[in-house]
């Protein structure tokens, strides 16, 4: 290997962020940092874009250790081989490690008509379009938010408090994650603030139009604007380039996050699957995954056996507008317990953890290696998983006649 090494981390979100930066902690590793926006987007806040409220983005000298070579681009391809990346501009960059945090956005609904009439806000792009959009529409019109996770309650408690006429449509259970005493506490914020929940089998969306929503029972809702908050897709980078990768196109990596098809390959965060269990999708898991990843490169470069994933989980935070929120306790498996702070005090924690993943990684930037969330223990549910999967595996072989 060369005297120097040569890292590129393609993605500048949470994961990607977090590892360019504990990279740096190594005087002979150089590393290039790859991503098609010149800021730093602070997806947890994109609601907050959509309302108007805040702006979702960080400079990136705030949040990106001096070390740390930006290039604005898009990877066009991994030439696994040749260990190099193709980009859009038509150059191509060489390394002797190759960090894949390329994040997650929109998944392609394939709802009729939601890909014409529906806004989709899971990239900074998506919630950008929509803005003015809102701001064109009249204070009254109907504005309706398809999907109950964290994203569509917040996007839908954000509107709300403005003013708007917001109905929010679960297409099965509000909230899935939360405690159900979680989710009494936040159907009562959501009444108060006005908006209609529907929830139940029979609210699964079929159809979407220029200005209407029709549901699987009938019901067809009247909607100016229709918000789309239905799931994650990631991108098609690892499939277009051969590796290895999981149904929805998730890297798939070991419990190292090491691909499974190169030992000089290791991803991280929303685009990883490792060992084909892939974490939740959410800033929680890839700040510790970024990091986890560098160590696993510099484990590699010092000739050590990298250690494996340790997730652990505490929490699901929620904001209902600006002076509301729940904060949703969980165990260390990332279950709900029956335990959370909503409320006024739900909001100030939503907004702590807001700001405090912001300081983590300008910590990490300052100061390489001093960031510790990944070594705190998940605890025995993954390994039961694991351990499930393989007991699983050899029975399937055999049902197939392998």
């Amino acid at each position: 290997m060369n005297e120097n090494t040569h890292v590129v981390v393609i993605g500048g979100g949470y994961a990607g962020v977090m590892a360019a930066n504990r990279l740096t902690q190594r005087g002979d590793v150089t590393v290039t940092l790859i991503n098609p926006r010149r800021s730093f987007v602070h997806r947890i806040r994109l609601h907050q874009l959509v309302g108007g409220t805040d702006g979702a983005v960080v400079d990136y000298r705030e949040v990106l250790g001096k070390g740390v070579r930006l290039v604005v681009d898009t990877v066009t391809e991994i030439d696994a081989a040749g260990r190099s990346v193709k980009l859009a501009s038509g150059g191509t960059v060489g390394y002797d490690y190759l960090v894949y945090a390329v994040g997650s956005g929109s998944a392609d609904p394939n709802v009729p008509g939601a890909a014409e009439f529906a806004y989709p806000i899971g990239t900074f792009e998506e919630a950008g379009r929509l803005r003015p959009v809102l701001d064109a529409a009249p204070a009254t019109a109907a504005v309706t938010v398809v999907g109950a996770g964290p994203t569509g309650i917040e996007t839908a408690a954000e509107l709300a408090e403005q003013g708007r006429a917001v109905t929010l449509v679960c297409g099965g259970v509000l909230g899935p994650y939360l405690h159900p005493r979680g989710r009494r506490s936040v159907a009562r914020r959501l009444a108060r603030l006005g908006v209609t929940v529907l929830d139940g089998p029979d609210t699964r969306v079929t159809a979407v139009t220029r200005d209407a929503v029709r549901l699987g029972g009938g019901r067809e809702l009247p909607s100016t604007v229709t918000i789309w908050t239905v799931g994650f897709g990631v991108p098609d980078l690892a499939v277009r380039s051969g590796l290895s990768t999981d149904t929805l196109g998730r890297l798939l990596t070991d419990e190292t996050l090491t691909s499974v098809d190169d030992a000089r390959i290791i991803a991280a965060g929303d685009s990883a699957a490792p060992s084909g269990l892939p974490l939740r999708m959410s800033c929680q898991a890839a700040m510790p995954m970024g990091a986890r990843a560098a160590d696993t490169v510099l484990s590699r470069i010092a000739g050590e056996q990298p250690e494996t994933l340790n997730q652990s989980f505490a929490a699901q935070c929620i904001s209902l507008g600006r002076g509301d929120g729940i904060f949703q306790f969980a165990n260390r498996s990332d279950v709900a317990v029956w335990f959370n702070i909503d409320g006024r005090l739900g909001a100030k924690l939503k907004e702590t953890v807001c700001v405090g993943v912001v300081k983590h990684l300008a910590d990490e930037a300052g100061k390489p290696g001093g960031y510790r969330l990944h070594r705190i223990s998940g605890g025995p549910a993954r390994q039961r998983l694991l351990q499930a999967k393989q007991a699983e595996a050899p029975a399937t072989a055999q049902r197939a006649g392998v």
